[in-house]
C-alpha cells in the first residue's frame, strides 16, 4: 500500500512532555517528520486525515527494556513479532535485550540484529549489548566494538554481574563511550532457587522465596561503583521500596545514576501468584504493597526515570509447566498503556508524568542520534502514538501480536487503548475505531 506523501492528526490532545505542551491541536507529517503543529487550520496539504478528537497524540513511546528472544529462540519471540507487538502497545522504538543465543557479545551478532530489524521490523530496534563475553560475567566485552557496530548499552540482564571487579571496569569503559550500563540486580547467592518474594504467602504456598535483599545489595555496590567511576549506571526493574530509598540517596548525592520500573511491578503484588500463577512468575518477583506504593511515589518524585515493560515471552509450553520449574517472565508490550492508565484513571498518577516515562525521558537515556527522539518538535521524526484513553477491552492474549501469550492479565478489562502507533513516518498500527479521511473529503465537506 502507497503512503500518503502527508498525514494531518486533526484536534487530538497533544501531550509533549519536552515542550511543555499539553493542548488540543493538530499536527502534519510530511516524508517521514512533523512538518508543522498547531493550534487553527492546518496548512494545506493532499493529506489523509486522522480525526483526533478525543484521543491522546503524543511521542511514540519508546521501551528501553524488552526480550526479543531471536537470535536463537524464535520459538518464544522473534524481531518482527515483537515489533509487531511492540506497535500494537503504541512502542515506536524498542530496546532489545542481548539474552540471546548466541548472546549480542560481538560485533557480528549486534549487526545481525540490525540488518534483521531493517528488513522485517514494523519499529526501530536498539540492541543492548553484552557485559561481558557469553554473558559468563568473567571477561569483559570490547565495548567500542560493540558500540561501533550499533549497540546503544551494555546489560548481562537475565544474569547479574558477579563480580565487582568487572562491573567497575565495564563501568569506566561506558563511560568513555558515553553509554549507560543496564543493571540486572540480583545477589544469587540469597535468590538461588527463589521463585517469588520472600514473605508469609511464599511460606503458605510452600514456594522459596526471593528475598528484597538480593536486589537491594546489588543496587547498593553499584551505585557505589557508579559514584567512584563517574559511570552512567541504569538500575533495571526496580522492585522494592530499599531499592527507590538507595537510588533517591544516590542520586542526592550527585551519581551518576538513572532506573526503571515495569508496568508489573508498578500495578501488581505478589497476590496474583496465589494459585500458583505461572504467568505472574516474573524476575525480580512481584513484592507487597508497600514495594508498589514505594515504586509509585519513586515514579512521581522522579528517583524512578522510565517505564520499561521488561517483555518477556515464553511458549505456552514453558509456562504450563509446574510454579517451580516455570520460566520467569511477563509478555508486556500489548498491555503497558492500559495497565498503566488505571494509574491515571484513579488519580495515583498524572497523564503528562506517564508519557514523560515512556517518552521523552528513555530518548534522554539513550541519547546520542537518538536523542531526538521522545518529542513532536518541528523537525524532529514523526515517530507518533495516539491512543483513546477511555477505551475499555478485555485482555484476550490470543489476540496478542506477540508470540507470547504469558500475562497475569487475561480476562482483565483495561481501560485507555492504543489506536494508532506511526514510525517513521508509516502508520504501522491501526485499531478498527481509528478514523482516518481524505483531505479531499474532508474539505468537502467543511464547506457544505
Amino acid at each position: 500500500m502507497n503512503e500518503p506523501k502527508s498525514l494531518l492528526i486533526r484536534d487530538g490532545r497533544i501531550i509533549d512532555p519536552a515542550q511543555g505542551l499539553d493542548e488540543t491541536a493538530s499536527l502534519v507529517i510530511t516524508e517521514g517528520k512533523i512538518a508543522w503543529l498547531g493550534r487553527g487550520d492546518p496548512p494545506r496539504t493532499d493529506s489523509e486525515v486522522i480525526d483526533g478528537r478525543g484521543l491522546v497524540v503524543t511521542p511514540g513511546f519508546i521501551d528501553l527494556h524488552c526480550h526479543l528472544r531471536q537470535p536463537g529462540f524464535e520459538e518464544k519471540e522473534t524481531i518482527a513479532s515483537g515489533s509487531r507487538a511492540a506497535a500494537a502497545g503504541g512502542f515506536t522504538t524498542i530496546c532489545g535485550m542481548p539474552n540471546t543465543e548466541p548472546p549480542l557479545d560481538s560485533p557480528e551478532t549486534i549487526s545481525y540484529v540490525k540488518r534483521t530489524a531493517a528488513r522485517e521490523a514494523v519499529v526501530r530496534v536498539l540492541p543492548i549489548g553484552c557485559i561481558s563475553q557469553g554473558r559468563k560475567g568473567e571477561r569483559l566485552v570490547d565495548m567500542k566494538a560493540l558500540v561501533n557496530a550499533g549497540a546503544i548499552a551494555f546489560s548481562d540482564d537475565g544474569s547479574p554481574v558477579p563480580g565487582a571487579d568487572l562491573m567497575l571496569k565495564a563501568l569506566e569503559v561506558s563511560r568513555s563511550l558515553e553509554v549507560p550500563i543496564i543493571d540486572h540486580c540480583e545477589d544469587t547467592s540469597l535468590s538461588e532457587g527463589g521463585v517469588m518474594n520472600e514473605g508469609a504467602l511464599a511460606h503458605r504456598l510452600k514456594l522459596k522465596g526471593i528475598p528484597a535483599a538480593a536486589e537491594e545489595s546489588i543496587i547498593a555496590r553499584d551505585l557505589a561503583l557508579a559514584e567512584e567511576t563517574g559511570g552512567h549506571i541504569h538500575i533495571a526493574h526496580v522492585s522494592t521500596a530499599g531499592g527507590v530509598k538507595l537510588i533517591r540517596r544516590a542520586k542526592e548525592r550527585g551519581v551518576r545514576a538513572t532506573a526503571e520500573v515495569t508496568p508489573h511491578h508498578l500495578t501488581l503484588t505478589e497476590e496474583r501468584v496465589a494459585g500458583y500463577d505461572t504467568s505472574a512468575k516474573v524476575n525480580p518477583p512481584l513484592r507487597t504493597k508497600v514495594d508498589t506504593q514505594a515504586l509509585l511515589e519513586g515514579l512521581k518524585d522522579g528517583t524512578i526515570d522510565i517505564i520499561a515493560t521488561d517483555h518477556a515471552p515464553h511458549t505456552e509450553a514453558e509456562k504450563s509447566r509446574e510454579f517451580a520449574l516455570a520460566p520467569f517472565g511477563i509478555s508486556g508490550l500489548e498491555t503497558a498503556l492500559g495497565s498503566l492508565m488505571g494509574l491515571v484513571h484513579s488519580g495515583n498518577l498524572n497523564l503528562t508524568i506517564l508519557i514523560a516515562k515512556l517518552t521523552t525521558e528513555p530518548a534522554r537515556i539513550i541519547g546520542g542520534r537518538y536523542g531526538e527522539l521522545g518529542t513532536l518538535k518541528i523537525g524532529a521524526p514523526a515517530e507518533i502514538t495516539i491512543f483513546d484513553p477511555d477505551m475499555e477491552r478485555v485482555v484476550d492474549p490470543q489476540a496478542f501480536a506477540s508470540k507470547g501469550k504469558n500475562t497475569p492479565l487475561a480476562g482483565s478489562k483495561l481501560k485507555g487503548k492504543v489506536v494508532a502507533t506511526i514510525a517513521g513516518g508509516r502508520l504501522v498500527y491501526r485499531h478498527s475505531s481509528l478514523k482516518i479521511t481524505k483531505a479531499a473529503a474532508e474539505r468537502t465537506e467543511l464547506t457544505r
